[in-house]
């Protein structure tokens, strides 16, 4: 049933990702139709054909190379370099010229169709909503760990961040006014976060640091070692442990522990670590009951045990946390506002790449293989389309913004040309469009190549390596009562 599931996943990525090409290139297609231009090959993917059929004068084929798409237009600035040749291509200078006009209505109704399917996209997202986890929208520090730079700067669990650098801050992960997107794009060794504590506004300048990496791998983003806050919520917990002999089970919330607020899962094991004379823990906890639409509130007394697993003789309690990001809500953002946020991650990623005091670099960007695998692992999720569909508005403004940047071999270069065309009032000459586009062609499949060889390295199982499984904690039996027979 795993593999089955799996191969299932996998389907229904392959479907998507293939939506995106095939709108995009049928916008071409169309357009190429109703201008009267000659269509030699409508293609899925690159490479040599794995599967091909003609009909009506048009060669349509699935490639070997899973990075893309096109329609040969013979007509148009050649593509020999990634298309390849068809055995019934005619020379260009044999097809009737067309005009500049006709080329820019082609070559841009590429990027038109992929912002269409994007509305598409996201006026499903509208209907169906969009799971967001506390993760991503809260800013208050969660934890802080320790001995890092934000702990030795002075800042705490329960820390609502207001800005980074003087910027605005509305939300954790993301682009844009995010503490993560903030610290990344740093053009300093440091950041300068504003923070409120006990309804007082606060300042401390905290240094960042870099993961090191090695040399084969994506260099480390800066980073000042905090985590968002999210409600506590219990994964699973061992059996026979202090947790379940106090009655929590899983999905239950614990909100304090004596009386100290958690904003984090890590935040009770913290404790524990201060406060070693605690031998009773009073955790103050909340259960839902999803199918009577209740809440009940308790007050749990935990007292911390050695388990039998342990290698280091700390006390545990027995819980394992759900660490998918706190509690959900299912947000409904409006077309406008999503399309909006996708081209401003779109020009704050290009802003961070080209500026020389930042540390985003050209290697951070994913290619077709970090796609997929984004795919799948949001497939996985428990709301695995709502997460793809969602995902897709920002893929398809990022396919129509791309295609239009002024390169050859891109839509925007073959609109590029095409301007130059109109103010010489003739076509570029032909020998000189062949070795321009061939060249360009060389760079950009370097350059997929380049990101590739990083992208696999990030792979999730199971293509990757499979990922460690924690180690289960067991703890002894409780001891049974007996009552002594009578004499």
């Amino acid at each position: 049933m795993q593999i089955l599931k799996i191969i299932f996943i996998l389907f229904e990525v392959l479907v998507l990702f293939n939506i995106l090409i095939f709108v995009h290139e049928l916008g071409h297609f169309l357009a190429a139709r109703w201008r009267g231009l000659k269509i030699d090959r409508f293609s899925i993917w690159f490479g040599k054909p794995i599967w091909k059929t003609t009909l009506n004068g048009v060669e349509y084929c699935l490639g070997s190379i899973p990075a893309g798409g096109y329609v040969a237009l013979p007509q148009m600035a050649p593509m020999d370099a990634i298309e390849g040749g068809s055995p019934g291509d005619k020379p260009r200078e044999k097809l009737p010229e067309i005009s500049a006009l006709d080329k820019i209505i082609v070559a841009f109704a590429g990027p038109l169709f992929s912002f269409l399917l994007a509305v598409v996209f996201a006026l499903i997202v509208t209907w169906i909503g969009r799971p967001v986890t506390e993760s991503e929208t809260t800013t208050l520090i969660g934890d802080v760990e320790k001995d890092g730079p934000a702990d030795k700067a002075g800042l705490q669990p329960g820390d609502e961040i207001v800005e980074i650098d003087g910027k605005p801050i509305t939300k954790w992960l993301g682009f844009g006014q995010s503490v993560l997107w903030r610290i990344i794009s740093s053009e300093s060794n440091h950041v300068t976060i504003k923070f409120r504590r006990d309804g007082q506004t606060l300042s401390r300048e905290v240094p960042t640091v870099v993961q090191k990496t090695k040399p084969w791998q994506r260099a480390g983003h800066p980073q000042i070692l905090v985590n968002p806050a999210i409600t506590p919520v219990i994964g699973n917990v061992a059996s026979n442990s202090p947790a379940a002999l106090a009655g929590l089970k899983r999905m239950d919330e614990v909100l304090e522990v004596n009386g100290q607020k958690l904003f984090h899962p890590g935040g009770l094991a913290d404790y524990m670590e201060a406060h070693p004379e605690a031998k009773t823990l009073r955790l103050r906890t909340r259960r839902v009951d999803r199918e009577r639409h209740s809440t009940n509130e308790f007050v749990a007394l935990v007292t911390p045990q050695v388990p039998t697993t342990s290698t280091n003789g700390q006390p545990r309690v027995g819980i394992g946390w759900d660490l998918s990001g706190g509690l959900m809500t299912i947000a409904r953002p409006g077309v406008e506002e999503q399309i909006r946020t996708s081209v401003e991650a779109m020009f704050n990623t290009f802003s961070a790449l080209f500026s020389r005091k930042t540390k985003v670099k050209a290697q951070h960007m994913g290619g077709a293989v970090k796609i997929l695998n984004i795919y799948y692992i949001l497939f996985k999720s428990e709301h695995g389309w709502q997460q793809a569909i969602w995902f897709s508005v920002i893929m398809n403004v990022n396919l129509a913004l791309l295609n239009l940047l002024p390169l050859p071999v891109l839509d925007g270069g073959h609109i590029t040309l095409a301007l130059v065309e109109a103010v010489r009032r003739k076509p570029v000459n032909i020998r000189f469009l062949q070795i321009l586009q061939t060249s360009c062609a060389v760079l950009i499949i370097g350059f997929m190549l380049y990101i590739m060889f990083y992208d696999v390295q990030d792979l999730s199982w199971p293509f990757g390596k499979k990922p460690e499984q924690p180690v289960e904690m067991k703890f002894s039996p409780p001891p049974t009562l007996t009552t002594p027979a009578p004499q």
